[in-house]
């Protein structure tokens, strides 16, 4: 079964929290509380027309593995928001190409969006092309998920007719046979026309009935909808067009999504593109070299590429680094045959490692990439390769055309991220990707390929750190030896930064510094009557500002301030102590012994080490009532009363017929599949689950069908139970491994946390304050939820401005591998800040603000850091810091007094 990154995971769990809590409130609500317990801004919610119908978007940058998570959203909103097992779901695609691919990944069993839906449903899985519906049958829809997949212009149409998907089909007359006059999806339904009559021969008598249609059976069943590459659908038109089949739920997946005020969607999950190197899904940093000529574009592009191979040489994996050439069309200097040309006669390229992509040449056709008897190590194609094309192997981007002119751009650098086996490499060059740009101006391939990768969904902070332009390296004779199979290239040297901007005038630059002057060059381009103003090093608010006021056509005023912030965040970047090299500190875990053996401290562990077991707890929902006249029913557990609303599937289908049939012993066991705990022995799970049955049908009036009506509610309230029972042990266990007289816990140099130079990642929203960090281990643009004022932005520049600190860190939240945490009963503790201090310990520092001082949640943390310290010996240091403490010291008197102890 495919496992899914951490990133995806915390995708999935934040969907699956957002769609139960559509049960209990209205969207917009349940929104906002998604983004609190992520600890993410509050951002409005627009429903477009859909009313309480969640629709949110999952935003994972390119390379991310976004697609995959269409077959969990299905899952999750089947079970968790729908309360059926039968969903029908419509996958929409923005082109023809991708509709097959998709169609055709969902109908192999062994393709991982297969899998889970097979996972998911008992292998009950019908998959469709659109051009397939009317293969449906009415028990498909009684007893089967069904995905149908199609692109979205086959619905995005203003009038519908001659549309099959709208079009009248005698096929689907049974499945409106039995759809009673008052069922509550006929409002919804489009009726026959006088035009419907005269397409389709139909009598004149059928005119205003039931239009047997496929888009009226979705509006009945009510799909999920889920829309790829959502960001070609946010206009009037395609929000008017899904309303039509009256979906239950939309997710939408994108690495770019719409943020504009009007058509933004509401995202409700984001990934930074820092966490798929994390994750080690991406190669990055992008090392860019530009050229003047497109002959020494490509013959850069070959260098790179055979440096490339001798690497994987050395690599336990097999990888055949491969280059893709983006030539020009027909019309070009640099056309597809003029560049195999080139690189047969003049590089000597045999011409079996070559092949061409394009709309009449396709080489590429029938070949596997992958094997080690594929010779191609040189792809040449002119637009886009075919959409989802898939090969990790590519390494080397080289376009000999203008960047900005062509849209492909941005799939074929998208091509040459994703990382062979989504492994990090051990030698450094295999995870980088390379580009290499002919361009007739200097630094404007650079401004151009930002451009691209901000459309790819990284964050301008991820362009300034992850894009690295080197100089021209044609010129260094030892590169030679490259074409054949001795010696190594000397490394590639960073270029001096500079940044460009075209102005319509020539600037006047009588206000800026004589410092500030020297910085700047100026040509004139007669091709353009422009004037060409380069400005190397920092661009101060006096240039930028001097310069804004030329900037040929004013339009372009926005994206020269973006390439200002970029460059500017970029030389930052540059000074960061994890970019030069510099180690940073290492931290202890908090261990125990469990069994002889040494272990993480983590909830499952003290669970599993002191004998969690659910029938040591009653099995029963107190004060359980159903009241299906009131659509709901309530169960009271702790003391606290927890409405369930009914299962409201019988209001889209027939739900009231087939269960004589079911026993005890059936519910149980559904149960059983849908409550599978991995702390939980399943003979403790079904002897539970039969107990909580058995007592239920003991009480006046409950009967077994009105349970299995309502299993889906059913099985949120047992969960609930079992989860509150779970925390009740977990709080126990707790506190006897590391509070008791018979603790065993411990650190061990076993188990230490690294903060690796090349791992930080963080995502957005990031700080943007003017007060520059000097001690701030990664670049100072990531510093991740950090605003630009208040108490936490004070206790960091505290921190910064001591003598005694070396470096410190914003500690990331909820990163998998990529953060310092403490356990906690419940959770894990992840504390605010993480100090190497000059004299090598380590120094913690948690901030909390006077409402949150004295609460249960900071008692917790300030035990467990205090006692986390105390077993360091000395090493490490741990804080809770106040703004004033009992004593009357701030924040800089407590850390010192903390230090100097």
């Amino acid at each position: 079964m495919f496992q899914l990154k951490g990133y995806q995971q915390r995708a999935v769990d934040v969907l699956q929290s957002f769609l139960t809590k559509c049960l209990d409130n209205d969207v917009e609500k349940a929104y906002r509380l998604a983004l609190e317990e992520q600890e993410l801004p509050e951002f409005e919610y627009r429903d477009y027309g859909f009313g309480q119908v969640p629709y949110v978007c999952l935003r994972i940058p390119t390379g991310g593995g976004k697609t995959v998570l269409g077959s969990y959203a299905i899952d999750i909103a089947s079970k968790s928001l729908l309360d059926t097992e039968n969903p029908i779901a419509l996958w929409l695609v923005p082109s023809i190409t991708i509709r097959e691919q998709t169609v055709e990944a969902l109908k192999k069993p062994s393709h991982p969006y297969r899998q889970k839906l097979d996972e998911a449903f008992k292998r009950q899985v019908l998959v469709l092309d659109i051009d397939e519906v009317t293969q449906i049958r009415p028990q498909d829809l009684e007893n089967k998920a069904i995905v149908i997949v199609s692109t979205l212009a086959n619905l995005r149409v203003t009038d519908t007719l001659g549309r099959k998907i709208y079009a009248y089909h005698e096929n689907f007359e049974p499945h409106f046979a039995k759809i009673p006059a008052n069922h509550p999806s006929m409002y919804r339904l489009e009726k026959v026309s006088e035009n419907d009559v005269q397409e389709n021969g139909l009598s004149t008598s059928e005119v205003g009935k039931i239009k047997f249609s496929f888009a009226n059976l979705l509006a009945v069943h009510r799909p999920i909808l889920i829309v790829d590459e959502a960001h070609n659908a946010r206009t009037a038109l395609t929000f008017e067009t899904l309303q039509r089949v009256h979906p239950a739920a939309i997710v939408e997946l994108t690495a770019t999504p719409n943020t504009s005020k009007e058509n933004g969607s509401n995202v409700i999950f984001h990934v930074s593109a820092a966490e798929l190197k994390a994750e080690e899904m991406i190669k990055l940093p992008i090392m860019l070299t530009e050229h003047q000529n497109w002959e020494d574009a490509i013959q850069d592009a070959v260098i790179t590429r055979n440096k490339l191979a001798i690497d994987a040489q050395k690599d336990q994996d097999y990888i055949r680094p491969i280059a893709l050439f983006q030539a020009e069309n027909k019309n070009g200097e640099v056309t597809v045959e003029k560049l195999k040309t080139h690189l047969i006669e003049q590089l000597k390229i045999d011409e079996e490692k070559i092949a061409v992509a394009t709309g009449n040449q396709r080489e590429l056709d029938g070949l596997d990439l992958f094997s080690p008897s594929c010779k191609i190590e040189y792809i040449i194609t002119i637009e886009a390769l075919k959409e989802g094309w898939d090969c990790p192997f590519a390494y080397v981007f080289c376009s000999v055309k203008q960047v900005s002119s062509s849209k492909d751009a941005e799939q074929l650098l998208g091509r040459v991220l994703r990382m062979p086996y989504a492994k990090r490499r051990l030698i450094e060059d295999l995870n980088r990707a390379y580009a290499h740009l002919s361009t007739s101006k200097f630094s404007k391939a650079a401004q151009e390929l930002t451009d691209k990768l901000i459309a790819m969904g990284f964050e301008e902070m991820e362009v300034a750190a992850f894009l690295r332009e080197t100089t021209s390296s044609i010129h260094n004779p030892n590169q030679q030896d490259l074409f054949g199979d001795n010696g190594d290239s000397a490394p590639v040297k960073p270029a001096q930064k500079s940044v460009v901007v075209e102005t319509e005038t020539i600037p006047d630059l009588s206000s800026l510094s004589d410092e500030e002057k020297n910085q700047i060059t100026m040509s004139h381009d007669t091709t353009t009557d422009t004037m060409v103003v380069k400005v190397t090093g920092e661009v101060s608010s006096n240039i930028e500002n001097a310069l804004s006021k030329h900037v040929k056509n004013g339009k372009n005023t926005t994206a020269f301030k973006q390439n200002i912030r970029i460059h500017n965040q970029s030389l930052d970047a540059e000074k960061a102590p994890s970019e030069k090299g510099i180690s940073f500190g290492s931290l202890p875990y908090l261990c125990m012994q469990d069994q002889g053996e040494l272990d993480l401290i983590e909830s499952e562990v003290f669970l599993h080490a002191h004998g969690w077991n659910l029938m040591n707890y009653p099995a029963e929902l107190k004060n359980f009532s159903l009241h299906e006249t009131n659509n709901s029913f309530s169960i009271d557990i702790d003391g606290q009363e927890v409405t369930y609303g009914i299962s409201k599937q019988q209001n889209v289908i027939t739900f009231n017929q087939g269960f004589l049939g079911v026993t005890e012993q059936d519910l149980v066991g559904w149960l059983d599949r849908e409550l599978k705990q991995p702390d939980i022995v399943q003979s403790q799970l079904i002897a539970f689950l039969s107990r909580i049955v058995k007592r239920l049908l003991q009480q006046p009036n409950m009967t077994l069908t009105a349970l299995v009506r309502n299993k889906f509610p059913f099985a949120r309230a047992v969960r609930d139970l079992i989860k509150l029972y779970r925390k009740q042990a977990q709080r126990s266990a707790y506190q006897e491994a590391l509070f008791s007289d018979d603790s065993n816990a411990c650190l061990s140099d076993q188990f230490m946390y690294e903060f690796n130079p090349s791992r930080y990642p963080a995502r957005p929203p990031y700080y943007s304050g003017k007060y520059k960090f000097q001690k701030h281990y990664f670049p100072q643009g990531m510093i991740e939820d950090l605003k630009a004022r208040g108490e936490e932005y004070e206790c960091a520049k505290t921190i910064d401005s001591l003598p005694e600190v070396k470096h410190w860190i914003r500690n990331l939240v909820r990163r998998d591998q990529a953060s310092f945490w403490l356990p906690l009963a419940h959770s894990k503790f992840y504390p605010d800040f993480v100090c190497e201090l000059e004299d090598g310990r380590m120094l913690v520092v948690e901030y909390k603000g006077e409402a949150y001082v004295s609460n249960d949640d900071s008692a917790e943390k300030r035990s467990v850091g205090d006692l986390w310290a105390k077993l360091s010996g000395g090493k490490c240091l741990f804080i809770m810091a106040v703004e004033k403490d009992n004593d009357g010291r701030d924040v800089r008197q407590q850390i010192i007094n903390l230090i100097k102890k």
